[in-house]
């Protein structure tokens, strides 16, 4: 069974930084995809980052340039380095991960697996 954990987040002023942090266990191989995702009230959940099963990423527009994903597949880690934070980039963050362990990250990727949410929030 497939669990992911984050750990991370809290509460900064604009221009600061946070770390986010997502632990996968229940896979045999690294070779599925993993994402965070945001959401705020009443809007639709975001993709913010996401890491394929072969290295590549890719960036929603609004974060390119100040967020860096990042991913140990020895350890099953993913990490999301948020810098220069604005108060838009509040909400809560999850990681997601993919059920196929053979993942490409094609447009429209289905994320299968959901952790528990870490809040970010940032002041102006």
């Amino acid at each position: 069974q497939v669990r992911l954990v984050e750990s991370g987040g809290g509460s900064v002023q604009a221009g600061g930084s946070l770390r986010l942090s997502c632990v996968a266990s229940g896979y045999s191989n690294a070779n599925y995809c993993m994402a965070w995702f945001r959401q705020t009230p009443g809007q639709k959940r975001e993709e913010v980052a996401a890491f394929s099963g072969f290295g590549t990423t890719r960036y929603v527009d609004s974060v390119k340039g100040r967020f860096t994903i990042s991913r140990v597949n020895a350890n099953h880690t993913l990490s999301l380095q948020m810098n220069n934070l604005r108060p838009e980039d509040s909400g809560m963050y999850y990681c997601a991960a993919t059920h196929g362990t053979w993942c490409l990250l094609r447009p429209g990727e289905v994320f299968d697996y959901w952790g528990q949410g870490t809040q970010v929030a940032v002041s102006s």
